[in-house]
């Protein structure tokens, strides 16, 4: 697995278009073609990639990226990590502070495990509608410095808006301070720990729209995930897929 990390260099002239403020919300959507395929994000704007966003790896690759919102750990995320080891797939989770105060075995069980830890950030706050560039760092640096003083490690600088809710000034944010913001071609109903999918329904949902490049989003906190991850990892493999690291498709 690579260990460079993937930044988007900053440089000192850059200046954040001030017409963009937190009006200017948007929540991060796919829509699938219906004639199938890779789907398509947010319209095929092209804002994503003028500031450098993850969303899908290459068209031509049978690669898949799983990453997961890690908020907090329960006996479904160790059973996920049980999965991932079995199959010798290494993934990204996107953390917040939470899981370092109440679960910290599992988040040393991640690292060990070979996993990438990323910012999901620190109040899990509408990081789309921080207009202020120091607030918005301080939201990024107070999760690294839970996760250093928890860890001795460095987080990645790979970070994914809480619900997937950003704004081109924080797109510019993360690129003024050397973030990679990571979205994702592939996400379900899977996080009400109350409201859990039907097993046969999320394996379905998840291997019918299997696609080259897919970045996958999942809680690993569902019931529903740890039951079919195995099974999906399976079938994937099966099918001519295999599992790489967003530090491969960094731009």
């Amino acid at each position: 697995m690579k260990k460079t990390i993937c930044l988007i260099l900053a440089f000192s002239l850059f200046i954040c278009p001030i017409t963009v403020n937190a009006d200017g919300v948007q929540n991060w959507y796919i829509k699938y073609p219906k004639e199938g395929g890779r789907p398509v994000p947010m319209d095929g704007s092209a804002l994503p990639d003028e500031y450098g966003a993850l969303y899908m790896g290459n068209p031509d690759e049978k690669v898949i990226y799983l990453t997961f919102d890690a908020g907090y750990g329960n006996e479904n995320v160790d059973s996920i990590l049980d999965t991932l080891k079995k199959h010798e797939v290494n993934a990204t989770f996107f953390i917040l502070p939470a899981i370092l105060e109440y679960n910290l075995p599992t988040v040393e069980r991640m690292i060990a495990d070979g996993h990438l830890i990323g910012n999901h950030s620190y109040s899990h706050r509408n990081m789309g509608a921080v207009s202020d560039l120091s607030a918005f760092k301080e939201e990024l640096e107070k999760a690294e410095k839970v996760f250093f003083e928890k860890t001795g490690k460095e987080m990645t600088k790979f970070f994914r808006p809480p619900e997937g809710a950003f704004s081109e000034k924080m797109l510019c944010f993360c690129r003024e301070l050397g973030y990679t913001p990571v979205f994702w071609s592939f996400a379900y109903a899977d996080w009400d720990n109350g409201k859990q999918p039907d097993l046969e329904y999320a394996k379905n949902k998840i291997l019918s729209t299997a696609h080259n490049g897919e970045i996958m989003l999942l809680h690993p906190n569902s019931a529903t995930n740890a039951a079919i991850l195995d099974e999906v990892i399976t079938e994937l493999k099966a099918e001519g897929y295999s599992f790489g690291q967003l530090t491969d498709i960094c731009r």
